[in-house]
């Protein structure tokens, strides 16, 4: 999976460059979810960056934890739905890259706005349910914190979607035990989430979302899953910040920008493979 692995850690020198040249976003859990991301639009996923709002017979991904809007725009850019060269605008005054994706500035590759955590998967729930309804064999994928299930938006969709057979839609959940004021068992312990997602009928998968050999055989396993009756839920566990020593294993880098000197060292851990912007 060199391929991949080549993408990804272009993709995270993508994500500390944007951050530092604004001084404001979130590198942590982009960091953190950046093989993933990769693995779904480079290998996974069958989308067109031509990009249609309806897509019709193409898979379709909706990012709910939209602060990792770094990596989002990155894997975006180098997918080809817009110029790479775009990335250095990232939040910068009447840039299409807000720090959170927006739907208002019709950026390729955005279908909803997620600014407000705990929404993503009730939008996907509807997208599934209609391709379900059109007929359409494509697959819904979304991408969830494990901080935002502290939502309860989310579990009436989870109830949802088992209700309702939703079995064309696979949600990773990003389980990083990490949230912006600390860790996940401080703010809110989430508990067993595998026993809560079983407990809603789901089918539940777990992988090292860091390891970029089982995030494709699990992603695989997963949409050979599909069409079952039961949607299904992938528990990811990360490290917040991965690729960066200094920056992982901690909720310090959720919004945190790095100086020029943690820039450089950043930098020299992360292989330049496709090109900077």
């Amino acid at each position: 999976m060199q391929t991949l692995q080549d993408i990804a850690s272009q993709v995270r020198r993508d994500i500390v460059r944007m951050v530092h040249a604004v001084q404001s976003g979130h590198p942590g859990g982009s960091l953190g979810c950046a093989d993933f991301l990769t693995a779904l639009y480079f290998h996974q996923m069958k989308h067109d960056p031509a990009f249609n709002m309806d897509a019709k017979g193409e898979d379709v991904f909706f990012l709910s934890n939209g602060h990792i809007s770094p990596l989002f725009y990155s894997v975006l850019a180098r997918s080809g739905y817009f110029p790479v060269s775009e990335l250095a605008t990232f939040r910068k005054l009447n840039t299409r890259l807000q720090g959170h994706p927006a739907t208002h500035e019709h950026l390729p590759g955005v279908r909803i706005a997620s600014g407000s955590l705990g929404q993503g998967l009730s939008v996907a729930c509807g997208a599934a349910l209609t391709k379900k309804l059109n007929q359409d064999s494509a697959i819904v994928y979304s991408l969830h914190g494990d901080g935002e299930l502290q939502e309860g938006q989310n579990w009436e969709a989870i109830m949802f979607a088992a209700h309702h057979k939703i079995d064309n839609l696979i949600a990773t959940v990003d389980y990083n035990g990490q949230q912006i004021d600390g860790s996940t068992n401080q703010v809110m312990n989430l508990e067993s989430l595998k026993a809560k997602w079983l407990a809603f009928n789901w089918e539940v998968l777990e992988m090292d979302g860091n390891n970029m050999d089982e995030v494709v055989v699990t992603l695989a396993k997963a949409k050979a899953m599909t069409g079952q009756g039961k949607p299904i839920c992938i528990l990811m566990t990360t490290s917040m910040g991965k690729g960066v020593d200094f920056m992982e294993g901690t909720h310090e880098w959720h919004g945190i920008a790095p100086n020029d000197e943690q820039l450089a060292r950043a930098l020299a851990q992360l292989p330049e493979t496709l090109g900077d912007y």
